[in-house]
Formats: C-alpha cells, structure tokens, sequence
C-alpha cells in the first residue's frame, strides 16, 4: 500500500537507518507487515522469536502475551524489554509502539544495545512510527469498506439490490482487484461476528462474516468453534481469495489452513465479482459437505463433493423421506451406516464387508433387514438411489 511518506517498507528501512539497527513492523495481532535486512555476523540477532516471525509472519499466542506483560498496548513511546532465553529472546529488544489518535495499530521492533539510540534518535524514530500508523489506520479503514460491501453483495436478494451491492463493492476494491480470477472461502462455523483482517491472511482480497445457517460441527463429530453454542446466531467466515490461474486453489486451501475452523469449502474459480452469490452458494455447500461427510474435510472443494452438490441445494427443513424414516431412528445407526458403505461401493459386497470390518453373510443379514424397514428392494437402482440421496441429505441436516 502507498501512502504520502511511502510503502511500510521504505518506511521501517527509515527507522533502521536512524537507529542502526534491523527494524520488524508487526500488526496489532502480531502479524509480521514489513522487515530489514539483517547483515549481522551475531547469531544472537536472529534468535528464535525474530526468525519464526519472518518466516511464518507471525507469532505464537505465547510470545504475544509476553511482549504485551510489559504495558507495549499501553505505551505511548518506546519500551525496553529485557532478554529472556527461556522465552527464546536472546537479545533486549527495543518496541516503538505505532499509534494513531491515541490507538495502537501496532508495533516496530529492534535489537536493542548499549549505548543505544539517543533521545533525539528515539524521537525521529516515533515520528515516522506515527507515519505508519496513519498508513495502518487508511488501510484499516478501506478494508472495513471492503468487508461492509462483501457482506452486502453476500445478503442481497436478487435484482436491484444485489446489482447496487456489486457496483459498491467494486468501487471498494478498485478494477483491477474485482475483474481478477477470484475464488470465494466458506469456513463454518465461524467462533464469532468479527473477521480478521485481510492483511493477516495473504491472497485474501476481502474478509466478512454473515450468518451461518447450516449444520453444526458438534453435531456431526467435529470439535465445536470457540463460542459456537447453537445454529441460532451462528455465523461463517467469508473469504474473497485472489487466484493466479484457475487450475490452482492453493491459495484458498491456504487461506483455510491458516484461519482455521471446524470445516472449510471452496468455490469454483471465477474471473470478476458478478457472480459472487453463486460461488457463495457453492462454498457454504462444500462447507456443509465437509461437516456431514468428515471424509471430504477439513477443506472441500465445490467441484469434489460428488452428490452433495444437489443435495444442498434442497430444502432441508423438508422431512426425510417416509420410506427411510424408520431406519434413520437412532436404534438403527448402524443398519444405516451398512446400507450407506454399502452403496457407497456400488452394492459391491466384497468391498463393503471389508470396508465395515464385518463378515460377508452379517452384511447380507443387515441388508435384508434394511429392506425390512425400509421396504426397498436393494436389486432395483431406483430403490437404490432413493436410499442413497435420503442417507445423504440425512447427513445435512
């Protein structure tokens, strides 16, 4: 990003010039955003901290509540803080807290040594600290635009109020960013109202939360979201990741490693934002996918999702069919189970009854007993299909 005094790099490569020392600029949240070069022959310069920051651009939850032990949200000018080897801080360390109208933004770092940096030095230092945090602070507030104009594209009905919603957001994100090959993230269920901030996750044009009205992680085996009590007030992460070509998804899987969430689906790429309520149809799809069936997750692509990409199409508050209702009964879990694997593996018996860890004649006894509850005739394809969309749409719900 430019600004009137430069990008975040020319400007940290200015404090590290007044100081003599490599700076490293940290977001907020400890996101690493720009770093100098580092041309000492002291190992200790590159303790553990200050290398896993660069190479993973961020820092653990624990280095983060140790920095902050020592007031650097608070701080209104520099802090010293201490070596501490045991914390993998092999050096004292100089912070610059980066604020701007009394908020902090973030944060610059240095090596720290005697005899120092001078006050005349330090004060220069703060000043272009102060520059950045009007940088942060521009950016923060286009990608508050950005996720406001995202999350009204996402919640439009059709028609007017859709198209308005698309010429804002394009305005948001500038042509060149909305006419580019893009995918869309779905990850659900998302532990709260609150999006991150696009700079922390790289490739991600725009972030947003919206409701979230599919099934529950816990419900389906998953580990539950933080905060995540109930479908009611749920929400899910949206993300618009920008793509290099359309063979390649990497960055969203990325995307999706990185942000972390009980399970993850991702649309099909398209190039331009005009069909954006369509891709956000098909990530929240291979989303809910990747819940009901654990073997298409974490992360589900749209287009590996084979019948759920029908299936979440459907009205789930539709009751299940009559003619399954009674094997869906708790008590008869596993007769469903069978009947799944079974046709699952094209009603071949040898791969089910390896599958299920079970004797071919019990697979043939479970299956007669499907039939029984079900009254299917398991050798007619239609009765077949029946059973398998009803034992698939059972698992969305």
């Amino acid at each position: 990003m430019k600004g009137d005094y430069g990008d975040y790099q020319e400007l940290v490569d200015e404090i590290s010039a007044l100081l003599g020392a490599p700076a490293t600029l940290e977001n907020r949240d400890f996101g690493l955003i720009a770093f100098g070069a580092h041309d000492s022959d002291d190992d200790t310069a590159m303790d553990p901290v200050r290398t896993r920051s660069i190479l993973t651009r961020k820092s653990t939850p624990a280095v983060r509540a140790w920095f902050e032990g020592f007031g650097i949200a608070r701080a209104t000018g520099p802090v010293r803080i201490p070596a501490a080897p045991e914390a993998g801080v092999f050096r004292d360390r100089l912070c610059l807290p980066v604020r701007h109208h009394g908020i902090v933004l973030g944060y610059v770092w240095l090596l720290d040594a005697e005899p120092g940096p001078t006050p005349d030095q330090l004060a220069a230092a703060m000043e272009v600290a102060a520059r950045i945090g009007g940088l942060l602070a521009d950016e923060e507030r286009a990608g508050a635009d950005v996720s406001r104009e995202l999350r009204a594209v996402l919640t439009a009905e059709r028609g007017w109020q859709y198209d308005m919603a698309l010429a804002a957001l394009r305005t948001a994100l500038g042509p060149s960013a909305a006419d580019g090959l893009h995918t869309l993230l779905c990850l659900a269920p998302w532990p709260s109202a609150d999006a991150p901030s696009a700079r922390t996750v790289p490739g991600a044009a725009a972030l947003c939360t919206v409701p979230w009205a599919g099934p529950s992680a816990e419900a389906h085996g998953h580990a539950a979201a933080p905060g995540d009590q109930s479908r009611n007030g749920a929400h899910a992460l949206a993300v618009l990741v920008r793509l290099r070509t359309a063979d390649s998804l990497t960055p969203a899987h990325s995307a999706a490693t990185r942000l972390g969430a009980p399970a993850s689906g991702i649309a099909l790429p398209r190039r331009g934002i005009g069909e954006l309520n369509h891709s956000w149809r098909e990530a929240g799809a291979a989303a809910r996918a990747a819940i009901a069936d654990p073997g298409l997750g974490p992360v589900a692509d749209w287009s590996g999702i084979g019948p759920y990409r029908l299936l979440t199409e459907l009205d789930q508050a539709l009751a299940p069919d009559p003619a399954v209702r009674a094997l869906l009964a708790p008590a008869h879990a596993e007769l469903a189970r069978t009947a799944e694997v079974f046709l699952d593996s094209a009603g071949q018996a040898g791969r089910s009854a390896a599958a299920l860890g079970i004797h071919r004649q019990t697979l043939y006894y479970r299956l007669s007993r499907v039939e029984q509850l079900t009254g299917l005739d398991l050798d007619d394809g239609e009765d077949r299909l029946l059973l398998h969309m009803a034992l698939k749409a059972a698992r969305l719900r």
